[in-house]
């Protein structure tokens, strides 16, 4: 998966994790992103998400480009 996983220091200096959105935007029928492979909720929830819940995050869009 060629993810951009820079990590960029936010205003407190924590580092967050980079979104795994590579520009391709578009919805499958299974709300699926086609780009990124994160469904239609992860994409909303992101930015409300820490470090740990982007990681699963992540972790879930590798699976499923695999398949």
């Amino acid at each position: 998966m060629s993810v951009n996983k820079e990590a960029k220091p936010t205003q407190n200096n924590a580092v967050q994790v980079a979104s795994p959105c590579i520009r391709h935007c578009c919805l499958d029928n299974n709300d699926i992103c086609v780009g990124c492979k994160r469904t239609l909720q992860e994409i909303i929830d992101w930015q409300s998400f820490d470090n740990e819940q982007k990681n699963a995050v992540i972790r879930a869009c590798q699976s499923r480009k695999a398949c």
